[in-house]
């Protein structure tokens, strides 16, 4: 029977895409399967079918995680009766652990459990942890005894949730592209859609619970502000587990973090080892001795040539060691060593987006305290400084729009790219637009504290009279930053990761959002320590008519500048990933 045959070739599909055109090409060519282990169906499985549900999972979870993060100082301070540094201190470790939890889920997911179960383990564990919340909240704080107690409970939902979005930020993502077929055209231009839509997304969550929820939260209504997510995120957890047969799944493979030390220990071992000119002596396994889940070969590359070592063939292990489980702390293959290598090669664009979110971090410290000593009045109604990052939200919102249905298609017909940009060239743009936003606030600053002095206003911790709409440009441009580079980020982690490594490289985004926050944490100190001496009041002093807020603008454009530089120059080399 035909059917039959089809089932005896099924297990080629792991191993040569190419293969899928005798085969069939009605299934997935990059080695996806469905729920039931078979070879994923392009007409049933994968592609925005699935993505609906993931893009749905990934809403809930940031309108849960910013009706925390936007209003948790205010609720520390005001139920808690915490002091405003204490608050301060303990806002910053519980957001610090959100985005140093993926860590911990992307272990778990490249090892033990896969993407999809990482994130059906989680829901719960996030769910359980805002209901938490929302039961501290809705009972009167006199069933407590003590401030103490409460607390302990309070904290106990924070750390849940912190503890549950470790397995969802890491995993959505790559989830969610695992479902487009990157050997297909057609299907990897969707793949570009949707991490611009998942960007897209995360933005509309932020807009929603720093309006509505933050607002019943402002008004007592904390039980309710919490309640809200919470129903989100039980819906949400129904929701993507019950569009499981929908899934396309990427088989688990070895562990990427036991590869890299494998790697590190043979090439270390053997770091006496003189390296041919050849590189055909390294040892890589054929596709056809390998298992059929296995990932692609990489081709070898001449950077890093010291890791080369580790797959280097000796001759009395030519004779003794045939198998390579077996000997696999003393030889790897290339592809092993490769991949290590297209991590350090990732290196310096993380590194840039350090900067990069520190800059993107000022939004929420630095340009609040700008607009608190401007005039905030727009006829008779006041704008709160803080409300203002609504304007980064919408810039993302509608430069998404913009992006999607002007830019790529115009940028496509001189290119020739699918994507219209290359990633190099979109992450550019993006680092370009950081540093604008800088140098544009460091000028704003010049003009206000020149207004500061003429009014004869300098001495006096009072609002200058420069409307705080002239912030504006700032937000737009820093929003205009995120669709090109911190979409591009997400963009660019998924495709240049190793085959094994999604989800690890993935959780590189999110430690790089809490990098930049302890780097600038780093930054304030040493700006106070250094420029507060004798009757100095310093750049940033709490009177900052007084100050030298520009002072710090500048430097911070400097730094975006060097960054910009550092990209320049990294990107006009970089290699970007090979497959055989």
């Amino acid at each position: 029977m035909e059917a039959a045959a089809t089932d005896e070739e099924r297990p080629l599909l792991h191993l040569q895409p190419l293969l899928n055109q005798d085969v069939g090409s009605e299934y997935a060519g990059d080695g996806s399967v469905d729920i039931n282990n078979q070879p994923a169906l392009k007409c049933s499985t994968g592609n925005w079918r699935a993505c609906y549900m993931i893009l749905g999972v990934e809403f809930c979870e940031c309108v849960a995680f910013f009706a925390i993060a936007s209003n948790l100082v205010t609720y520390l301070t005001t139920v808690l009766h915490e002091s405003k540094v204490a608050a301060a201190r303990d806002v910053s470790a519980w957001v610090g652990a959100c985005f140093l939890a993926p860590l911990i889920g992307t272990f778990l997911a490249d090892t033990y459990l896969g993407r999809y179960w990482t994130m059906v383990v989680s829901l719960p564990v996030y769910t359980i942890g805002m209901l938490v919340l929302t039961v501290s909240a809705s009972v009167p704080t006199s069933y407590y005894h003590g401030d103490v107690h409460h607390a302990v409970v309070v904290y106990l939902g924070l750390y849940l949730a912190a503890l549950g979005t470790g397995g969802i930020k890491p995993c959505a993502s790559a989830f969610g592209a695992d479902q487009f077929d990157s050997g297909d055209p057609t299907e990897l231009e969707k793949k570009g859609s949707f991490f611009n839509w998942y960007y897209f997304l995360i933005n509309l969550g932020s807009l929603l619970s720093s309006t509505l929820l933050v607002w019943l939260q402002d008004n007592g209504w904390w039980g309710l502000g919490f309640a809200i997510p919470t129903v989100l995120m039980a819906l949400g957890l129904a929701v993507f587990v019950g569009g499981s047969r929908v899934y396309r799944f990427r088989k688990l493979r070895a562990s990427p973090f036991t590869s890299i030390c494998q790697v590190l220990v043979a090439a270390v071992r053997k770091r006496h080892v003189q390296l041919p000119d050849d590189t055909s002596p390294l040892y890589e396994p054929t596709s056809s001795s390998s298992a059929p889940e296995s990932s692609p070969n990489i081709q070898h590359t001449n950077q890093f040539r010291f890791l080369d070592k580790a797959a280097t063939v000796l001759p009395p292990l030519d004779k003794t060691c045939t198998a390579l489980p077996m000997c696999s702390w003393s030889l790897c293959t290339v592809t092993q060593v490769e991949e290590l290598k297209i991590l350090l090669r990732m290196f310096p664009v993380w590194a840039s987006f350090v900067i990069f979110y520190s800059v993107a971090g000022q939004t929420a410290s630095m340009f609040i305290e700008q607009g608190m000593v401007m005039d905030n009045h727009v006829g008779q109604f006041a704008i709160p400084p803080a409300s203002l990052s609504i304007v980064s939200v919408f810039s993302v919102l509608i430069g998404v729009f913009i992006y999607e249905s002007v830019l790529v298609p115009l940028v496509r017909r001189y290119t020739g790219k699918a994507k219209g940009f290359s990633q190099t060239q979109r992450l550019g743009i993006g680092f370009a637009l950081s540093m604008l936003t800088m140098v544009y606030s460091a000028m704003l600053e010049m003009k206000r504290l020149a207004v500061a002095q003429a009014s004869g206003l300098a001495d006096q911790n009072v609002p200058v009279p420069v409307s705080i709409l002239w912030q504006v440009p700032a937000y737009v441009m820093h929003g205009a930053a995120g669709v090109f580079a911190g979409i591009g980020m997400i963009e660019f982690f998924y495709d240049e990761a190793p085959y094994t490594m999604k989800s690890l490289c993935a959780a590189f985004s999110q430690l790089a959002v809490a990098s930049a926050a302890y780097f600038n944490a780093l930054v304030f100190s040493v700006v106070a320590v250094a420029t507060t001496h004798g009757d100095a009041p310093g750049w940033i002093p709490d009177n900052l008519n007084e100050g030298h807020l520009d002072y710090f603008f500048w430097m911070m454009a400097a730094l975006s500048l060097l960054n910009l530089a550092q990209f320049v120059h990294y990107s006009m080399r970089y290699r970007e990933k090979a497959t055989s």
